[in-house]
């Protein structure tokens, strides 16, 4: 996919090394990951036509990263040669749930300039994850974003994927998930990005009610074993049960979700904001979080963030 060959979507933000570990020995094994690089590739091994805008480093660990992008037949035309080191995260696990520690670099110094080509040829943009909210990159993003929301007709979708080692100030970070909400048509979030923002005890329908309220036309909660919610304005929720699957751990799930998500709507020709009210019909929106769903549990069935094909989905569908 080059030139002037039309994308269905445009993911911008980061691409990050994930080190696994550390093992009983010590060792810790390293795996391309970063929210926003798991959806473009969930995507592209789907089947969309599809970009990454990202800002890959010189650096070992960025060529394993533009490496990982090509193998999975993502676009690179958007891409930035970036000067800073790879961002690393240190992902621990335990009863097969991750936490992470990073260490910055490349992916959050994005300017105006490097994001002038918006929105390109795409149809959708996805944008979220840790670029959205760290400096000084998130100004630049905030404002490019907006201008889509408001001058085109290309669908915006959002997913805050929040990380509290990086976020100190809890009142803050829910002002920057909150106005870029109100930028995006669909925002897809967990569980736990709720608890975080909002408080142990919120409730996700009346948290799911305010971001209508912002601006968006489409708000899923994943919920881990839990499955997914999803609510339309005006509609009340929709809720499917999780993938059944044997996990081997959940790293890349929430990612494998977006990615199930934007391609169901995306294969239903939903991605023209307007056309998003065919999910008033409940059954509707309920066929495509059970797709989301799907991708994500097979996501979770082996090691890392390694979403599935389409001829894999299509065959645990037929089975």
């Amino acid at each position: 996919m080059h030139g002037g060959d039309r994308l269905t979507f445009v993911v911008i933000g980061e691409a990050i090394v994930d080190l696994t570990g550390p093992a009983a020995d010590g060792s810790a094994i390293a795996r391309p990951g970063g929210s926003p690089l798991n959806v473009a590739v969930g995507l592209a091994r789907l089947g969309q036509r599809t970009a990454f805008a990202g800002r890959l480093s010189a650096d070992p660990f960025g060529t394993v990263l533009r490496r990982h992008l090509e193998r999975s037949a993502v676009d690179l035309r958007y891409v930035v040669a970036a000067a800073e080191p790879s961002t690393i995260a240190l992902v621990e696990l335990a009863s097969g749930q991750a936490t992470y520690e990073f260490s910055l670099g490349a992916d959050f110094h994005w300017t105006a300039d490097e994001l002038a080509f918006l929105p390109g040829s795409a149809r959708a943009v996805h944008f979220g994850s840790l670029a959205s909210w760290l400096s000084p990159g998130d100004e630049a993003i905030a404002a490019a974003i907006s201008s889509v929301r408001r001058s085109s007709s290309v669908l915006v979708s959002y997913d805050p994927n929040v990380r509290p080692s990086l976020q100190l100030d809890t009142a803050v970070a829910r002002r920057q998930v909150e106005e870029s909400v109100s930028n995006a048509h669909v925002v897809k979030a967990s569980s736990a990005d709720v608890d975080w923002l909002y408080g142990q005890n919120a409730d996700p329908g009346a948290v799911a009610g305010k971001w209508l309220d912002l601006g968006a036309r489409l708000v899923v909660i994943t919920m881990g074993a839990d499955g997914a919610t999803g609510w339309v304005t005006g509609h009340g929720p929709v809720s499917r049960p999780a993938f059944p699957a044997a996990v081997a751990d959940t790293v890349g799930a929430g990612d494998a979700f977006t990615s199930g998500l934007l391609d169901a709507l995306a294969r239903r020709d939903l991605l023209e904001p307007g056309r998003l009210t065919a999910l008033d019909d409940a059954v509707m929106l309920a066929d495509v979080i059970g797709d989301a769903g799907r991708v994500a549990g097979i996501t979770c069935t082996r090691p890392g963030a390694n979403p599935p094909s389409r001829a894999e989905v299509d065959s645990w569908s037929a089975a």
